[in-house]
């Protein structure tokens, strides 16, 4: 009947376990289905704004479109084909239309996407056919020759994005760091991401070679980074969704770099102008296409996204200072890139998604008291210390992370003579081991 009743109670206990474990990859796989695989399944055209030259056509041209795919372009009459070509330099308009009878042309950029191109072919081929004469594409911002379908930018722009979320995943195990070196770290890591992804960029003819960029993309590596170091003291174990729900899923999709941002649904059009992945992409091609137009806005965001972060890491340290009585929180772990590591924990009880207890347990004088502040250390079979914690005020250590293995424990404080134990540690179930110290006995004098 006990074993019954403690069976019972510890099935909550397992399914939370399992809970905590799959909550992350649960997440991520449905992050795909509505992120990725929402906004790229069926992309559809929406409010493209074409420049058209002469009025008249332009109204007729917007009727006719207007009635063939409703929403998906937006048309904008000028005086004269020359404007009409220089609203597209001048990133005014998407494309532009010259309705020339004799000479149908339309203006395109294929820096925007390529498959923006298509989209634009495919609706104004029909256009021109009505003048009986074949339409003229002109490209007016071609790609690198390295990057023929003009989604090149956005694989570079992976080089800057994901590892510098990555980089603060590993920072966190690095507890013997101080704030201040993890972020000068961000910032040497940051600035060698950038030269890496830029050299490799221009030796395969993916972009143009202007330095001007390398600042730009060293502002991503950070917005990125140091927001992400930023959010950790606030969302503590949650961090690994929330930074890959914020830089990898919204970002990705909303960033008009594999997809055109004319393409993707409503709610990845609004995130466009605020993610730092996509004000990146917009500067990049300002700078690499269109003679630096349309840079100032996305550098601004990209700075606005660096000053959050610092804003963030400032504002915990000044916390910490004014908050006497912090307690320690466990290091945060990412499922994804990190195997468990020998780790004291709290031994409070424990919140969802931190850390589980391998082994856990209590250290009393031998009136029953407990003995705040004793040294707890835990080594393997062959004496190397795995790790070391101290007791509560109640008396009470915990550890996480211990490989399945025979371990030896070691418990001393000042008064007390030192003790010593070795206990199993079972993958799937938490060891507990309670310590008695007794009192020093005073020395005898020799006179006596």
């Amino acid at each position: 009947m006990a074993e019954h009743v403690e069976t019972q109670e510890q099935e909550p206990g397992k399914l939370r376990t399992l809970a905590e474990s799959l909550w992350f990859p649960v997440f991520f796989a449905l992050g795909f289905v509505f992120c990725y695989l929402l906004a790229f399944h069926a992309p559809s055209p929406h409010h493209i704004e074409v420049a058209v030259a002469d009025e008249t056509a332009a109204a007729r041209i917007e009727a006719a479109l207007g009635q063939a795919s409703p929403g998906a372009f937006d048309i904008q009459p000028v005086a004269t084909a020359d404007q009409a070509r220089q609203a597209v330099l001048d990133r005014d308009a998407t494309a532009a239309y010259s309705a020339d009878p004799a000479h149908p042309t339309l203006f395109v950029a294929k820096a925007d996407g390529y498959l923006l191109e298509s989209v634009l072919n495919q609706a104004f081929a029909p256009v021109a056919a009505q003048t009986g004469h074949a339409l003229t594409v002109v490209d007016l911002a071609p790609t690198e020759p390295g990057d023929a379908m003009g989604t090149g930018l956005f694989y570079l722009v992976l080089i800057w994005n994901i590892p510098s979320y990555i980089v603060v995943m590993m920072l966190l195990r690095a507890v013997t760091l101080s704030r201040r070196a993890k972020v000068a770290t961000l910032v040497g890591f940051g600035a060698l991401l950038t030269l890496i992804g830029y050299a490799g960029g221009v030796a395969m003819d993916v972009i143009p070679n202007d330095p001007v960029a390398i600042p730009v993309a060293f502002l991503l590596t950070q917005a990125v980074s140091l927001t992400s170091f930023g959010l950790v003291p606030l969302v503590k174990q949650w961090f690994p969704g929330v930074a890959m729900g914020l830089f990898v899923l919204l970002s990705m999709p909303s960033s008009g770099g594999a997809v055109p941002v004319q393409m993707v649904p409503g709610f990845f059009r609004a995130l466009h102008p605020v993610f730092p992945m996509g004000n990146l992409i917009e500067a990049l091609r300002g700078i690499f296409y269109f003679d630096g137009r349309g840079v100032l806005r996305p550098v601004l965001v990209l700075c606005g996204w660096v000053l959050l972060g610092v804003v963030l890491i400032a504002g915990h340290a000044l916390v910490q200072r004014r908050t006497a009585d912090a307690v320690d929180e466990p290091p945060v772990e990412d499922p994804v890139f990190e195997m468990p590591q020998p780790t004291a924990v709290p031994a409070h009880h424990r919140h969802f998604g931190e850390p589980v207890p391998t082994l856990t347990g209590a250290v009393r004088a031998a009136d029953g008291s407990p003995v705040p502040g004793a040294a707890v250390t835990v080594m393997d079979g062959r004496g190397h210390q795995l790790v070391r914690t101290t007791a509560d005020d109640e008396g009470r250590y915990a550890v996480a992370g211990l490989p399945e293995q025979f371990v030896d424990l070691v418990v001393s404080a000042p008064g007390f003579e030192a003790t010593a134990s070795r206990a199993l540690v079972r993958e799937g179930g938490t060891t507990h081991r309670d310590f008695t110290l007794r009192g020093r006995q005073p020395l005898v004098s020799a006179a006596r």
